[in-house]
């Protein structure tokens, strides 16, 4: 059992974290308030390498694994988990074009998203449903060899500037996940719709939008994943960029942290500083601990996917845990700044309102606890004998 990180690794994660702190953290309370897209830092991340992570170098790409990921990810929200999520969409819209895609379509899009500066987006959630991928109602209507999508499709990050999006629909409903399908839709497509910015709590520099369909034509090069597979496909997506979720949730946490640390040695009440008093020290040590729990439970999804496990499991107990983390470190933080954490002033507002969203994007936590109680109550393998056969002389 190793934990050490590699030279590689180590130098990988320090130029994430110089990019973090050079280019993102000055102009992260620009663009929370702003609401734009961070586009100018995209586009230095993708310069620098930082874009496109898991895309193979057969197709130009970095051909990073899920753990070397989740180091980079880690450190770009740590400057700001909005900018984070909006760098690291290609790696989710990517995905199941990696992971599905035929040898035409990785070489035509893959190479596209590393050559051309492409962004591309990933839709499954509606209006009507979001973790209940099963319960979608777009639809896709066979028409000789192509599909016809017509339907809404909600929560889509980068959707207002993506050149594509990975679509998942149905050819009926009533299927669930047996009728799941995916599609290549480049956003210029005749009958393809872009919504206008959603007004979110936090993670404000992340762009988010609907997109309507409306008898949208996908070419059959353009078809991903027949009736069936859609779901398969989707279910390994979140396999391989759960553990990311952990990473993000990570960084947003050690943040606030770091900034209780440096208020808790600065501020001074009853004629001593913060940190001499065992209520704040308690809670910092509380916020380590947690930390670094979330940080080997993520760090474990991730080498799970990359030496081909199954990680479903491992990555929800990874995303669950990191999530609560985030939102308990983060609300403390502004305990320990006291009125301070209250105002936008300081940093720990804005690091509670983006903690949030962990807990919900990618299967709500109530969702990542099922999958784990489902493993729990009927394939975990007891070491004691049943209660029930004891022999109990």
């Amino acid at each position: 059992m190793e934990f050490t990180l590699t030279k590689e690794q180590k130098a990988l994660k320090e130029k994430a974290r110089i990019f973090a702190i050079n280019e993102i953290l000055p102009v992260a309370r620009k663009y929370d308030e702003s609401e734009e897209f961070p586009l100018d830092v995209i586009k230095k991340a993708h310069e620098l390498g930082l874009l496109n992570l898991s895309i193979p170098k057969k197709y130009g790409g970095p051909d990073l694994g899920i753990l070397d990921a989740c180091l980079v990810v880690e450190e770009i929200s740590s400057a700001c988990p909005g900018i984070a999520t909006s760098i690291f969409d290609n790696n989710l819209g990517a995905e199941p074009i990696i992971l599905g895609g035929n040898e035409e379509q990785k070489q035509r899009i893959l190479s596209q998203l590393i050559k051309d500066y492409k962004l591309i987006a990933f839709a499954t959630s509606e209006p009507t449903m979001g973790s209940d991928v099963a319960g979608m109602k777009c639809r896709a209507e066979k028409d000789g060899e192509d599909y016809l999508l017509n339907g809404t499709k909600f929560w889509v990050t980068n959707g207002g500037f993506a050149d594509y999006i990975i679509i998942f629909a149905t050819i009926d409903p009533q299927l669930k996940h047996k009728g799941i399908c995916a599609f290549i839709v480049p956003t210029d497509s005749e009958g393809v719709k872009l919504g206008k910015q959603i007004p979110k709590l936090g993670q404000r520099a992340s762009n988010t939008v609907a997109v309507v369909l409306k008898n949208v034509r996908v070419k059959k090069e353009n078809v991903l994943a027949k009736p069936g597979r859609g779901f398969v496909l989707a279910m390994q997506t979140f396999a391989h960029t759960r553990p990311a979720i952990g990473a993000f949730a990570i960084g947003c946490a050690r943040s606030a942290m770091e900034y209780s640390i440096d208020y808790a040695k600065k501020r001074e009440a009853f004629g001593r500083t913060l940190n001499n008093y065992q209520a704040i020290q308690f809670k910092i040590a509380e916020m380590y601990k947690d930390i670094e729990a979330a940080r080997l439970l993520t760090y474990k999804a991730a080498w799970e996917a990359d030496q081909g496990l199954d990680n479903n499991l491992s990555s929800s107990i990874a995303k669950a845990f990191a999530s609560d983390v985030a939102m308990k470190v983060t609300m403390e933080a502004i305990q320990i700044f006291g009125g301070y954490g209250y105002l936008r002033t300081y940093p720990v507002e804005k690091l509670f309102r983006d903690a949030k969203l962990y807990q919900i994007y990618e299967g709500t936590s109530e969702i990542q606890r099922i999958i784990i109680s489902r493993f729990a109550m009927k394939r975990y393998e007891h070491a004691m004998p049943s209660l029930f056969k004891r022999d109990r002389k």
